[in-house]
């Protein structure tokens, strides 16, 4: 390995800033509308809330900085205690994914809304430069999450939607043989090999939708070169 971490040591605090942010909107985003759809659970847990040390994982976060991969602690969900038990099932488990793709779009938003008021060019080139890395992982990060949560694997979100869009005895089957399908997902994230035809394509198509998002927002405003952060993350 070239390095300890996965990520630059240089950009940890910003990693780090990014991947609170983004694990405690994901997981409150699931807690928070199991709660409106009446299910008390994850509320009883004191998971309704925004306080990032809730929702963190200390073994998911010291893995996801060494190795690209983890998690936060998952969010107990009842849905038996849901009126129309399968649409509300699939709006919980949406949440998440959707928590990430609109914050990753405001990230968006706020950094050009900065760059358009002159914000970016009359401060040093400290401050434009960790202004520029903070809102490059807040928008890819989130990106990646929202895809990368929408993959059809347990224990992954795209699991559980997809499972409540079939019939009643194939999701029954497909819960009988979950933990097959957490074995698999395991295998692909720490085999390098099936990480490489897998997970690759997917850090591959991020990468490209972040960049048609930076010349479409280019061809509007003033140009910026994102590229003057030397990172490996999201790296073609």
């Amino acid at each position: 390995m070239e390095r300890f971490l996965w990520y630059p040591i240089e950009d940890l605090p910003f990693i780090v800033l990014v991947l609170m942010l983004v694990f405690t909107i994901h997981e409150f985003a699931h807690a928070y509308f199991a709660y409106k759809f009446g299910d008390d659970t994850a509320y009883k847990a004191g998971r309704v809330t925004l306080n990032p040390m809730v929702h963190l994982d200390l073994l998911g976060s010291i893995l996801l900085l060494v190795v690209g991969f983890g998690w936060a602690k998952p969010v107990p969900v009842n849905p038996s205690r849901f009126k129309y038990r399968r649409t509300m099932s699939i709006i919980v488990s949406a949440a998440g994914p959707v928590s990430n793709l609109l914050l990753g779009a405001f990230g968006m938003l706020i950094f050009y809304i900065l760059n358009q008021m002159g914000v970016l060019s009359s401060s040093s080139e400290g401050v434009y430069m960790a202004l520029l890395t903070f809102f490059y992982y807040l928008i890819t990060v989130n990106l990646l999450l929202f895809i990368f949560n929408l993959i059809p694997l347990p224990p992954l979100d795209g699991f559980r939607i997809i499972a409540d869009l079939l019939p009643l005895r194939i999701r029954y089957k497909m819960e009988q043989n979950l933990h097959w399908g957490m074995i698999i997902f395991l295998l692909i994230v720490f085999i390098p090999p099936l990480r490489e035809v897998t997970l690759d394509p997917i850090l591959g198509l991020t990468s490209n939708i972040f960049v048609a998002l930076i010349q479409f927002f280019n061809s509007i405003f003033t140009p910026i070169d994102w590229y003057q952060i030397q990172i490996d993350f999201l790296k073609e």
